[in-house]
């Protein structure tokens, strides 16, 4: 794991929780669990979702170009709301290690949680049939298949959704903040 790159100072701020794994994984699962807790603790929270935030920017395709965009501008969404106090759940696929790099950069308080689970269990959670298409070559560009998942060399925080529930997820990541909260 890396070395904690939040600074306590004592007082409640914004920090950057940045979920990335492939499709399947539990990223939102886990992600709309954790809002709820930390909302739940008086926290100003925001979510990002890669479904959600694909409809505001309509026009991105899924080139590793296009791709590398869209978390850039994701990335500064979260680094503004960072910088007003707000705590930001973002959960996306975000396959490239350089612009999860470009994110880390833009912001003050950046945690990078790998949402890691095999492929297989991927497939077999795959509740939108998107590995299904890509397997049958109605998806093109589908990460894990016919595009890389460049995993974290240094993620903050590894959540293995092999063998860890939702619940079990959310109190990792909830006992990794505690000491910025």
């Amino acid at each position: 794991m890396a070395e904690q790159s939040v600074k306590n100072t004592g007082k409640k701020q914004g920090f950057v929780l940045w979920l990335t794994g492939l499709s399947g994984a539990g990223k939102s699962t886990i992600a709309q669990a954790l809002a709820a807790r930390l909302e739940h603790t008086g926290q100003k929270v925001e979510r990002l979702d890669g479904d959600v935030m694909r409809s505001l920017f309509p026009g991105t395709g899924f080139t590793r170009e296009d791709r590398d965009e869209h978390i850039k501008r994701i990335g500064f969404m979260a680094s503004r709301l960072e910088h007003h106090g707000v705590v930001v759940v973002a959960s996306f696929i975000s396959p490239y290690r350089q612009s999860r790099q470009a994110v880390r950069k833009m912001c003050k308080n950046f945690i990078e949680v790998y949402v890691m689970a095999s492929l297989e269990t991927c497939q077999k959670r795959d509740v939108k049939g998107l590995y299904k298409k890509a397997l049958a070559g109605e998806i093109k560009n589908f990460t894990g298949l016919d595009d890389p998942y460049e995993q974290p060399e240094k993620p903050e925080l590894v959540i293995d959704t092999d063998s860890l529930s939702v619940e079990q997820s959310v109190e990792r990541i909830t006992e990794y903040i505690r000491p910025f909260m």
